[in-house]
């Protein structure tokens, strides 16, 4: 069975989300064995600039390699990342579970988004949409895409 992390940082607070994580991380349990590994973010002073952007995202990061496994296919969720339609995230997905790994690590920044170097060591780099979303709301997307991408691999009714 295909092993999914996903490292994120920031915990959830709100009880919607919390049951959205939920009801798909039990719908997915069937498909694969998924692991949420959430690090606490760096608190935002009230003035940002690029140096204080690139410090908390260079924090945020180094807490987050040691949880990334590197042996894993690493996909990073990133504005500037690949669009893919849902029968191509599908597709994306076998393809590494057949001839790469059987392990995938989903990478979610925080607020600020991801470092360089996280982005530099990922096997991928994906985009849900050029809109930006809360990094909370991401999780449920990609929880949902996930799922989605299962049920369209095995030829399940749930993406029609």
């Amino acid at each position: 069975m295909l092993n999914i992390d996903i490292v994120c940082i920031g915990k959830i607070k709100e009880k919607f989300f919390k049951e959205a994580i939920a009801e798909y991380s039990k719908r997915l349990s069937k498909y694969c064995n998924l692991k949420f590994i959430e690090l606490p973010d760096e608190k935002l002073p009230s003035k940002l600039n690029t140096n204080i952007i690139n410090e908390i995202k260079n924090k945020e990061c180094s807490k987050m390699l040691s949880y990334i496994d590197r042996n894993s296919y690493i996909i990073c969720l990133d504005l500037k990342g690949t669009q893919l339609s849902s029968e191509d995230f599908s597709a994306k997905i076998d393809d590494i579970a057949l001839n790469y790994n059987s392990k995938i690590t989903f990478v979610i920044g925080g607020t600020l988004g991801l470092n360089n170097y996280i982005l530099e060591i990922a096997s991928q780099k994906l985009c849900f949409s050029k809109m930006t979303f809360p990094h909370q709301l991401i999780r449920v997307f990609l929880l949902e895409q996930l799922f989605r991408a299962f049920k369209i691999s095995k030829g399940e009714t749930y993406h029609w």
